[in-house]
Protein backbone atom coordinates (compact mmCIF):
# COMPACT_ATOMS: atom_id res chain seq x y z
CA UNK A 1 0.00 0.00 0.00
CA UNK A 2 1.21 3.54 -0.70
CA UNK A 3 0.32 6.71 1.16
CA UNK A 4 1.40 10.36 1.18
CA UNK A 5 3.97 11.97 3.48
CA UNK A 6 4.80 15.64 3.70
CA UNK A 7 8.17 16.71 2.41
CA UNK A 8 10.01 20.01 2.73
CA UNK A 9 12.60 20.67 0.04
CA UNK A 10 13.28 24.20 1.28
CA UNK A 11 12.00 26.42 4.11
CA UNK A 12 9.35 28.18 1.98
CA UNK A 13 6.39 26.37 3.59
CA UNK A 14 7.28 28.00 6.91
CA UNK A 15 6.80 31.41 5.27
CA UNK A 16 3.89 30.60 2.95
CA UNK A 17 1.52 28.91 5.41
CA UNK A 18 0.27 29.99 8.83
CA UNK A 19 1.27 26.57 10.12
CA UNK A 20 3.66 24.41 8.10
CA UNK A 21 3.46 20.65 8.37
CA UNK A 22 6.50 18.92 9.75
CA UNK A 23 8.47 16.92 7.18
CA UNK A 24 7.52 13.23 7.19
CA UNK A 25 3.95 13.54 8.49
CA UNK A 26 1.20 11.47 6.93
CA UNK A 27 -0.84 13.71 4.67
CA UNK A 28 -4.23 13.97 3.02
CA UNK A 29 -5.60 16.45 0.53
CA UNK A 30 -7.29 18.41 3.29
CA UNK A 31 -9.91 20.22 1.22
CA UNK A 32 -12.44 19.46 3.99
CA UNK A 33 -10.66 22.11 6.09
CA UNK A 34 -12.14 24.76 3.79
CA UNK A 35 -15.74 23.55 3.57
CA UNK A 36 -17.02 26.28 5.87
CA UNK A 37 -14.89 29.05 4.31
CA UNK A 38 -15.67 31.43 1.50
CA UNK A 39 -12.78 30.56 -0.82
CA UNK A 40 -13.05 33.87 -2.68
CA UNK A 41 -12.65 35.73 0.60
CA UNK A 42 -9.54 33.93 1.79
CA UNK A 43 -6.48 36.16 2.08
CA UNK A 44 -2.74 35.71 2.56
CA UNK A 45 -1.55 32.50 4.15
CA UNK A 46 -5.04 30.98 4.36
CA UNK A 47 -5.44 31.55 0.62
CA UNK A 48 -2.04 29.93 -0.02
CA UNK A 49 -3.10 26.86 1.98
CA UNK A 50 -6.37 26.68 0.06
CA UNK A 51 -4.74 27.01 -3.34
CA UNK A 52 -1.79 24.65 -2.91
CA UNK A 53 -1.53 22.84 0.41
CA UNK A 54 -1.72 19.25 1.57
CA UNK A 55 -2.78 18.77 5.18
CA UNK A 56 -0.28 17.15 7.54
CA UNK A 57 -2.49 14.99 9.76
CA UNK A 58 -0.44 15.14 12.96
CA UNK A 59 0.16 18.91 13.12
CA UNK A 60 -2.74 20.11 10.94
CA UNK A 61 -0.09 22.14 9.14
CA UNK A 62 0.24 22.55 5.39
CA UNK A 63 2.79 21.27 2.91
CA UNK A 64 3.26 22.33 -0.70
CA UNK A 65 4.49 18.90 -1.72
CA UNK A 66 3.91 15.34 -0.60
CA UNK A 67 5.88 12.22 -1.41
CA UNK A 68 4.49 8.82 -2.28
CA UNK A 69 5.84 6.24 0.17
CA UNK A 70 5.28 2.57 0.93
CA UNK A 71 3.11 2.07 4.03
CA UNK A 72 2.09 -0.86 6.19
CA UNK A 73 -1.38 -1.80 7.41
CA UNK A 74 -0.40 -0.43 10.80
CA UNK A 75 0.59 2.90 9.20
CA UNK A 76 -2.82 2.98 7.54
CA UNK A 77 -4.75 2.25 10.74
CA UNK A 78 -2.67 4.78 12.73
CA UNK A 79 -3.32 7.42 10.06
CA UNK A 80 -7.08 6.77 10.04
CA UNK A 81 -7.25 6.87 13.85
CA UNK A 82 -5.22 10.09 14.08
CA UNK A 83 -7.24 11.80 11.37
CA UNK A 84 -10.51 10.71 13.01
CA UNK A 85 -9.30 12.20 16.30
CA UNK A 86 -8.47 15.48 14.52
CA UNK A 87 -11.88 15.54 12.84
CA UNK A 88 -13.60 15.27 16.22
CA UNK A 89 -11.27 17.68 18.06
CA UNK A 90 -10.82 20.34 15.40
CA UNK A 91 -13.51 20.02 12.74
CA UNK A 92 -16.69 19.28 14.70
CA UNK A 93 -17.36 15.67 13.74
CA UNK A 94 -20.32 14.60 15.91
CA UNK A 95 -18.95 11.18 16.89
CA UNK A 96 -15.73 9.23 16.54
CA UNK A 97 -17.55 6.67 14.35
CA UNK A 98 -18.63 9.42 11.94
CA UNK A 99 -15.12 10.83 11.98
CA UNK A 100 -13.61 7.41 11.33
CA UNK A 101 -15.79 6.92 8.24
CA UNK A 102 -14.76 10.35 6.93
CA UNK A 103 -11.10 9.65 7.75
CA UNK A 104 -11.22 6.35 5.85
CA UNK A 105 -12.65 8.17 2.83
CA UNK A 106 -9.94 10.87 3.00
CA UNK A 107 -7.16 8.31 3.33
CA UNK A 108 -8.62 6.25 0.46
CA UNK A 109 -8.61 9.36 -1.71
CA UNK A 110 -5.01 10.15 -0.71
CA UNK A 111 -4.04 6.57 -1.51
CA UNK A 112 -5.69 6.86 -4.94
CA UNK A 113 -3.15 9.59 -5.76
CA UNK A 114 -0.34 7.06 -5.24
CA UNK A 115 -0.47 5.29 -8.58
CA UNK A 116 3.03 6.54 -9.42
CA UNK A 117 6.24 4.92 -8.15
CA UNK A 118 7.40 5.51 -4.58
CA UNK A 119 9.33 8.77 -4.06
CA UNK A 120 7.25 10.60 -6.68
CA UNK A 121 6.29 14.08 -5.49
CA UNK A 122 2.71 15.32 -5.81
CA UNK A 123 1.49 18.93 -5.92
CA UNK A 124 -2.09 20.18 -5.70
CA UNK A 125 -3.91 23.16 -7.17
CA UNK A 126 -7.25 23.90 -5.54
CA UNK A 127 -9.92 26.30 -6.76
CA UNK A 128 -13.58 27.05 -6.22
CA UNK A 129 -15.95 26.69 -9.15
CA UNK A 130 -19.69 27.24 -8.80
CA UNK A 131 -19.51 26.86 -5.03
CA UNK A 132 -17.56 23.58 -5.19
CA UNK A 133 -13.93 22.93 -4.36
CA UNK A 134 -12.03 21.48 -7.32
CA UNK A 135 -8.59 19.91 -7.04
CA UNK A 136 -6.07 19.06 -9.71
CA UNK A 137 -2.93 17.12 -8.97
CA UNK A 138 0.36 16.82 -10.79
CA UNK A 139 3.25 14.48 -10.26
CA UNK A 140 6.87 15.51 -10.22
CA UNK A 141 9.36 12.78 -11.02
CA UNK A 142 13.11 12.77 -11.33
CA UNK A 143 14.37 12.68 -14.86
CA UNK A 144 16.15 9.50 -15.85
CA UNK A 145 19.90 9.67 -16.31
CA UNK A 146 22.77 11.07 -14.34
CA UNK A 147 22.23 13.89 -11.89
CA UNK A 148 23.40 17.26 -13.20
CA UNK A 149 26.42 18.80 -11.56
CA UNK A 150 25.86 21.78 -9.34
CA UNK A 151 27.12 25.18 -10.37
CA UNK A 152 30.07 24.70 -8.05
CA UNK A 153 31.29 21.17 -7.55
CA UNK A 154 34.60 19.97 -6.20
CA UNK A 155 35.86 16.80 -7.73
CA UNK A 156 38.86 14.86 -6.57
CA UNK A 157 41.08 13.77 -9.42
CA UNK A 158 42.98 10.59 -8.79
CA UNK A 159 45.98 9.45 -10.75
CA UNK A 160 46.76 12.75 -12.42
CA UNK A 161 49.30 15.26 -11.30
CA UNK A 162 47.91 18.76 -11.39
CA UNK A 163 50.35 21.60 -12.02
CA UNK A 164 51.15 23.55 -8.92
CA UNK A 165 49.75 27.02 -9.32
CA UNK A 166 50.85 29.90 -7.14
CA UNK A 167 49.48 33.38 -7.35
CA UNK A 168 51.19 36.24 -5.58
CA UNK A 169 48.31 38.64 -4.88
CA UNK A 170 50.62 41.24 -3.37
CA UNK A 171 52.66 41.47 -6.56
CA UNK A 172 49.54 41.64 -8.70
CA UNK A 173 48.17 44.47 -6.57
CA UNK A 174 51.52 46.30 -6.75
CA UNK A 175 51.61 45.99 -10.56
CA UNK A 176 48.13 47.54 -10.79
CA UNK A 177 49.11 50.51 -8.60
CA UNK A 178 52.32 51.11 -10.62
CA UNK A 179 50.32 51.68 -13.78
Amino acid sequence: MKLLRTIRLDPSDTFVFERAAEPGEWAVSGSFAFLNDDAAGLQGKARAAFRGGFLGVQSLGWSTLVQIVEASERDYSDLVRTLADRLVENFGAPTFDDAELAAKAEVAFASSLCSHPADTLIAVHRSEENGEIRETFRSLQRKAGPKPLRAFAFLEVEGEEEPEERIDLTSLGQQESDR
